[in-house]
C-alpha cells in the first residue's frame, strides 16, 4: 500500500489529545538529493520550516482555511519521499504543496548540460544542485523575499519568526503556520514597525498584504504566467517593496533564472572567487555568467554556494 494511517497521542499539560495521521510516498525524480534540495538556500532556516539534519526530516506547518494549521513531515525513504500529515488534510493538497516546495516536477537537465564543461560548476549535476526550496504559496515567498532586502540573514530570520509567531495559525502541536494575507492585512504599518521590527519594510508588508487580500495582487498567478520573463519581472516590480534584486530572486523561485539577483553577499563572494578579492562591477559579473543564458541566475547561485555542497557531500 502507498498510504497508511496511524494514531498519535500528544500531551498538553494535563490534557492528552489523539491525532490521526496518514503517511504516503512520492517517487523521487532522478538526480534529486534530499539534503541538497532542502538546504540549497536559506528558506529551510525560516519558519514555518524546520529541518532536522540528523533525522533527515523537513517539517512544514501549513494554514488550513486561515484559522487552523497542520504540520507535515517529509523525509527520504530509499528512492521515495515519505510524507506524514494529519489525516484531515486531503492527500492532493499535501502532495501538490510538497511537489511545489521541492520542485519535483521541474527539470534541470538543460542546466546540468550547460554546466558540465565549466570548471566551477561541473559538480552541480552530481549533487543535484539548483533545486531551490520554495514555500507552499507564492505569497509566503513574496513576504519572505521582502524580509531579505537590505539586511543581515539574522534580521531576516527574526522578522519571519516574529510574523509567524504573532499572526500564524497554531496547530495542535503548538507549531504555527505562516500568516495569511488576510491576517497580515488586518494589522497596521505601526504593528510591523513595533512588533515585527520590520523597519522601513513595515509599510510595504501592510500594503502588499492588503493588495493580496483584496485580490488586487495575485502572487499565485505568477507561477503559471505565460508572460515572457522580462514582462513578468515588470509586473513584480509594480509591487511595493520589490526592487530589481527582490524581483529576480522571486523569479528564481518561480522557475525563471534569467536574472542574477545580485546583492551585497553575492557581489562579495564573486569578488573573492573570481576577482582576486576586489569588488567587481555588476557588468563584469553579468559577462561572467552570460554564457548560461536563461540559467545564469542559477549558475551564479550554485557557483557562489559550491562550498555549501562540498560540506554536505
Amino acid at each position: 500500500m502507498d498510504e497508511d494511517l496511524r494514531f498519535v497521542f500528544l500531551r498538553f499539560g494535563t490534557t492528552i489529545q489523539c491525532v490521526k495521521e496518514k503517511s504516503f510516498y512520492l517517487k523521487i525524480p532522478a538526480g534529486l538529493h534530499f539534503e541538497n534540495a532542502v538546504c540549497g538556500h536559506g528558506w529551510y532556516d525560516l519558519p514555518p520550516f524546520s529541518f532536522d539534519s540528523e533525522a533527515r526530516k523537513l517539517r512544514y506547518t501549513f494554514a488550513i482555511d486561515g484559522k487552523k494549521a497542520a504540520t507535515w513531515t517529509i523525509s527520504p525513504s530509499k528512492e521515495r519521499l515519505r510524507i506524514i500529515a494529519p489525516a484531515e488534510m486531503g492527500r492532493g493538497v499535501v502532495e501538490n504543496a510538497v511537489r511545489r516546495m521541492l520542485r519535483l516536477d521541474e527539470g534541470f537537465q538543460e542546466f546540468y548540460e550547460l554546466t558540465a564543461g565549466d570548471p566551477s560548476l561541473a559538480w552541480a549535476a552530481g549533487l543535484g544542485a539548483g533545486r531551490l526550496l520554495r514555500s507552499a504559496t507564492v505569497f509566503e515567498d513574496l513576504i519572505k523575499t521582502i524580509c531579505t532586502t537590505n539586511c543581515s540573514w539574522s534580521l531576516t530570520r527574526k522578522m519571519v519568526a516574529n510574523l509567524t509567531d504573532a499572526l500564524g495559525a497554531e496547530c495542535i502541536s503548538g507549531n504555527r503556520a505562516f500568516p495569511t494575507a488576510e491576517a497580515m492585512a488586518a494589522r497596521s504599518p505601526d504593528f510591523y514597525r513595533n512588533e515585527i521590527r520590520a523597519g522601513y519594510r513595515s509599510d510595504y508588508l501592510a500594503e502588499v498584504a492588503e493588495g493580496v487580500a483584496s485580490g488586487m495582487i495575485d502572487p499565485e498567478s505568477w507561477l503559471v504566467s505565460d508572460l515572457p520573463t522580462p514582462e513578468l519581472k515588470k509586473e513584480l516590480l509594480k509591487v511595493k517593496g520589490i526592487g530589481t534584486y527582490a524581483a529576480e530572486h522571486l523569479l528564481k523561485l518561480l522557475g525563471r533564472y534569467d536574472g542574477l539577483a545580485l546583492d551585497s553577499w553575492l557581489r562579495a563572494r564573486f569578488a573573492e572567487k573570481h576577482n582576486r578579492g576586489r569588488p567587481a562591477p555588476d557588468a563584469k559579473i553579468a559577462r561572467h555568467y552570460k554564457k548560461f543564458g536563461k540559467w545564469q541566475g542559477l549558475a551564479i547561485w550554485c557557483d557562489m554556494t559550491a562550498d555549501w555542497f562540498s560540506e554536505k557531500s
